[in-house]
C-alpha cells in the first residue's frame, strides 16, 4: 500500500451502546494492509466494532471507511465471516449453495445459477478442502467443515479485505491450520484481513497487526510493537495469568 493510499479500513469516533450500556466510546483507529487482529476481553467490544462498521448494528456517532469510502461504495470490495454460532445449520443447503450466495451481486436475481459463478464458488470450497463435500447439507458437517465453508463463501466474494469474527472459534487443530494457510495466501495476494481473535498465544504466529480492545481502542500497531505485557495487561484489566501461555514482545 502506497503512503498516499487510504488504509482498508478506516473507524473514526465510533462510539455504540445497547440500550443504555456503552460497548464502544470514541474508537479511532485505521487497519494496515495485511493481517490483522482484534484482541481483548470478553464484553470489550470486538464483535460489536465488525459489526458496527459494517452497518449491521446501528452506532450513536462516529463513521467508517473502507479504502477511503463509505461501505456503499465500497461493499463489492469487503467480505465477512460470522461467527458460526449465528448461522441457522438447519437451512436447507449445501455447502456449494452457501458459497454460491456470496456470488449472488454478480448474477440475475432470478433463473439458475450461472454456470461460471458455480464454478467460482466450487474453486472456493476448493481452496478451503471442501470439493468432495459441496453437495452435503451444511447441518451434516462438523463445526469445523462449517467453518471452512463460510470461510469459502467469503473467499468467493473475491473481496479486497475480509472481516473475520473469530474464524478459529471451537474449532479442531486441522481447521484451524487451514484458517491459517488460507490467510496467508490473502495476504501474500495483497488483499488484507481484519479478525477477531481469542486466542493470545497464537497472536504473533498468525498475525503482523493487532488491535487491543477494551471498550476503547488500548493500543495498536505491529504485533512486535504493540502487543506488549504492558498493553495487553491495559487491555484485560490487569489480568496478567492471561500471559503465561502468549508469546509476546517485551514491555
Amino acid at each position: 500500500m502506497s503512503a498516499a493510499a487510504p488504509p482498508p479500513l478506516e473507524i473514526r469516533g465510533l462510539t455504540v451502546a445497547y440500550g443504555e450500556r456503552p460497548v464502544l466510546w470514541d474508537v479511532t483507529w485505521a487497519a494496515p494492509q495485511g493481517l490483522t487482529a482484534i484482541v481483548g476481553p470478553n464484553g470489550a467490544g470486538k464483535s460489536t466494532l465488525i459489526k458496527a462498521a459494517l452497518g449491521l448494528i446501528p452506532a450513536l456517532s462516529g463513521e467508517a471507511r473502507f479504502f477511503g469510502r463509505p461501505l456503499d461504495e465500497a461493499r463489492m470490495r469487503v467480505g465477512y465471516l460470522p461467527q458460526r454460532a449465528s448461522v441457522d445449520w438447519d437451512f436447507p443447503a449445501t455447502a456449494l449453495d452457501v458459497v454460491c450466495m456470496a456470488r449472488y451481486p454478480r448474477m440475475n436475481w432470478w433463473g439458475r445459477v450461472p454456470r461460471r459463478e458455480r464454478d467460482a464458488a466450487a474453486a472456493a470450497l476448493a481452496e478451503v478442502g471442501l470439493s468432495d463435500l459441496a453437495g452435503r447439507q451444511i447441518g451434516r458437517l462438523s463445526g469445523g467443515q462449517q467453518q471452512r465453508v463460510f470461510l469459502a463463501r467469503a473467499l468467493a466474494q473475491d473481496a479486497d479485505l475480509y472481516l473475520m469474527d473469530e474464524p478459529f472459534a471451537a474449532v479442531d487443530a486441522a481447521t484451524e491450520q487451514a484458517i491459517v494457510a488460507v490467510l496467508r495466501r490473502i495476504a501474500a495476494s495483497g488483499r488484507n484481513v481484519v479478525a477477531v481473535h481469542h486466542d493470545l498465544s497464537t497472536v504473533p504466529d498468525y498475525f503482523a497487526h493487532v488491535l487491543l480492545l477494551n471498550g476503547r481502542a488500548v493500543a495498536a500497531g505491529p504485533v512486535a510493537e504493540a502487543f506488549t505485557p504492558t498493553n495487553i495487561a491495559a487491555a484485560y484489566g490487569g489480568r496478567l495469568n492471561l500471559l503465561e501461555h502468549a508469546s509476546v514482545a517485551p514491555a
